[in-house]
């Protein structure tokens, strides 16, 4: 009887937390599609040759965003927010804030096992007298390695923007580009980084007894959680370039990049999904720079 009621009480702490990870990661998808749709409102008059000022004002964020202009030839170029107006501060924290939320909406999903896997045996510890820091601390330090790659994309965001690289789409306007990052990132699913890091992420448990095991202490927990994030990194940073092809605010594209990533850590025979993809990515990108010939 003893025994039952501790199982009921580990799987009532693991519903706990997954309903947590579900609403963090609900919320995190609603902002991205109310962004995206404020975004689309707002370039809609752009599709006519010009930005109404008003659309733009009633966007959600200062977003630094490409506007049409027509040439003296009648074809529609891109004018990116380096000639509209310099980015701001605002800009620079409404960007990152933007990054962060899809990042946490990403990524939530994929470290669910991991994180499920932490709050069960922490729970066991607890039940023994042995307590582990929260799960919440490990969760925390996972998140906030995403959150700094945030920052990296950003950056990454802005050099384009200024480089006139960027639709209203925030999607690539260079079918070169393109089709160098198509390439690029196919050719890093078959590099020993991707190896290593995708390792890491495949197998929660390994990955905790390689690096010390469980923690008792809050920082300790936090510390964990953050390396667990980086390798995470280490292992999908480029797949998320693909947003600068497919758009940034493209939600389909967005979904389809979080269900591969989730696909690679969890479905049997991961490394050779990674590879076709690899394969497939860089296929598409020859096809990309061959059709400019």
């Amino acid at each position: 009887m003893r025994d039952t009621a501790l199982e009921t009480l580990l799987r009532r702490d693991r519903a706990i937390v997954a309903a947590a990870l579900v609403t963090l990661a609900a919320i995190s998808w609603i902002y991205i599609l109310w962004l995206a749709s404020a975004m689309d409102m707002a370039a809609a008059p752009a599709s006519h040759g010009s930005m109404d000022m008003g659309s733009a004002m009633d966007m959600p964020m200062d977003m630094p965003m490409s506007t049409p202009m027509e040439t003296q030839e009648g074809a529609m170029t891109s004018m990116s927010a380096a000639a509209v107006g310099p980015w701001t501060a605002a800009t620079f924290a409404y960007a990152f804030i933007m990054w962060a939320v899809m990042m946490v909406g990403m990524m939530v999903p994929s470290a669910t096992p991991m994180i499920l896997l932490y709050a069960r045996v922490g729970r066991q510890a607890a039940q023994q007298g042995k307590p582990f820091a929260a799960t919440g601390f490990f969760a925390i330090g996972y998140l906030s390695a995403w959150i700094l790659f945030a920052l990296v994309a950003v950056l990454g965001q802005w050099l384009l923007d200024r480089a006139l690289l960027l639709t209203p789409a925030l999607a690539s306007a260079s079918a070169v580009l393109s089709g160098i990052v198509l390439i690029a990132v196919g050719l890093f699913q078959f590099t020993p980084l991707k190896d290593r890091c995708l390792s890491q992420c495949q197998a929660p448990l390994l990955f905790i007894q390689n690096h010390g095991g469980f923690r008792r202490k809050a920082v300790g927990a936090f510390g964990l959680g953050v390396r667990h994030g980086l390798y995470c990194v280490g292992c999908c940073w480029a797949l998320m370039a693909l947003l600068f092809v497919g758009g940034v605010m493209n939600v389909l594209w967005i979904a389809a990049i979080a269900i591969f990533v989730l696909a690679e850590k969890v479905v049997p025979g991961g490394r050779i999904l990674s590879r076709i993809a690899g394969v497939a990515l860089v296929l598409a990108g020859l096809w990309q720079l061959t059709a400019l010939l």
